[in-house]
């Protein structure tokens, strides 16, 4: 379910972009480290981001759950750097930190000031070569890991639901494991594991560079050279060529757990933003639950009574082809199938009417309109254009808008017909159940 989460999260700040991504400047150093630089002058701060193009993609069977754990050991300090002091460091400088693995990258980054973003330019480059990972830390921090995986799953019914749907979904892709991992695999990891992984994947020519904010390109550019530069290319990851062979036919996932209330979740195959196919599949989303009027929301919350809130989401997100997904978290005493019905009712009229012209035209302007308010977010500019450096290219965020605007009802229309089709879903049913003591 993490990567749902991460998604989740990406989706959020999909909109928060300068309208021109083509002021965004590129730069490739000696080393391979690429290098996207865009100022941002209506604020006093800077995002600096580095994307590793690693995830639970790049994992083995039976190490599921590595790059997660990586992502907390490189916390972990270097020769120079204590353990947690990263944080402090940052903290101390009045910066904001965080990092976060998702099935495609993983990704460290923080938020400070013009005048101390140096600090943060000098902590990365520093545990990109030197990272300590075979200290005391190690056992301690599987602890941490396997707990969160408590938290965040076992004890959360729709993340556990989702886990066990993309496990269902996925015959033979790796996006059907975990990005935290089975908890066997976390037990299971060794020290070695993360050094391989490491040495592997956490290198200048498998990563990139995104800075958004109140800088001077060139200023910026010299101490990311002076910094980052003298670090050794590393050798050639090798590349994920699995492809998910298409779905025949229905598949169906029933999970039992203690749970407040049901919980039903339908998800449909569809291509990744790659695709002409990715504006039309975004403004489906809209218009099933993109607000109060969209039609779940109007059907499922507002007439049918049957359902708490609804959502609809399209991954196209993904280095690889995703899912279209719908959700409803349904009010006490409402079963599963009735609600399944009334959401298929819906999907189906999709697929078999255009969607009038008042009702494409509000969804654009909806994406319009948060694309617009979006853009005072240098946090939110720079993950759009790491999420689209690591699926497609930054370069392709200049067509977005566009695309939007040319989407016509009939393009709708085929695509609902061509995705959501029930031989291509995974419906999921969370039936909540009171636990043995």
């Amino acid at each position: 379910m993490m990567r749902r989460a991460i998604l989740a999260l990406l989706i959020v700040v999909f909109w928060a972009l300068p309208a021109g991504a083509s002021q965004v400047r590129e730069f490739v150093l000696d080393n391979g480290l690429k290098v996207l630089l865009l100022e941002d002058h209506k604020s006093p701060a800077v995002t600096f981001q580095v994307w590793y193009r690693v995830g639970s993609r790049n994992e083995l069977d039976g190490k599921s759950g590595l790059s997660h754990f990586l992502e907390h050991m490189m916390f972990k300090g270097t020769p120079t750097t204590g353990p947690e002091q990263y944080s402090r460091i940052i903290a101390t400088n009045g910066g904001r930190s965080n990092a976060f693995t998702s099935a495609d990258h993983t990704v460290y980054f923080a938020t400070m000031s013009r005048e101390k973003i140096g600090v943060e330019i000098e902590l990365e480059a520093d545990r990109m070569a030197n990272a300590v990972l075979d200290g005391a830390t190690f056992g301690a921090e599987k602890q941490v890991v396997m707990e969160e995986r408590r938290l965040r799953t076992e004890d959360n019914p729709a993340a556990a639901l989702g886990e066990v749907m993309g496990a269902v979904e996925y015959t033979v892709h790796p996006y059907r494991r975990p990005v935290i991992g089975w908890m066997s695999d976390i037990e299971n990891l060794a020290r070695e594991d993360l050094r391989r992984h490491y040495a592997l994947y956490y290198a200048p020519n498998n990563a990139f560079i995104v800075a958004v904010g109140d800088f001077s390109t060139q200023e910026m550019l010299a101490k990311i050279k002076t910094e980052f530069g003298k670090l050794p290319r590393g050798a050639e990851a090798p590349k994920i060529k699995v492809v998910e062979p298409p779905q025949r036919g229905e598949r169906r996932v029933t999970l039992k757990k203690e749970a407040e209330l049901p919980f039903l979740a339908i998800d449909y195959h569809v291509p990744n933003l790659k695709d002409p196919d990715n504006f039309a599949l975004d403004l489906l989303s809209v218009v099933l639950a993109g607000g109060r009027s969209s039609r779940l929301h109007q059907e499922l919350v507002y007439h049918q009574r049957v359902a708490r809130n609804v959502g609809a989401e399209y991954g196209g997100l993904s280095v690889d082809p995703g899912m279209f997904s719908i959700t409803a978290q349904l009010l006490p005493e409402k079963q599963p199938g009735e609600v399944e019905k009334a959401v298929d009712a819906i999907v189906e009229r999709l697929r078999a009417e255009p969607v009038g012209d008042k009702e494409l035209e509000k969804a654009k302007n909806q994406v319009e309109a948060a694309f617009v308010f979006g853009q005072d977010s240098v946090f939110g500019q720079a993950m759009r254009i790491g999420q689209y450096e690591s699926v497609a290219g930054w370069r392709l965020l200049d067509q977005y808008l566009e695309g939007i605007r040319k989407v016509t009802a009939a393009d709708l229309l085929r695509v609902a017909k061509k995705y959501l089709d029930p031989d291509q879903r995974t419906v999921g049913t969370l039936i909540p159940i009171k636990e043995k003591n």
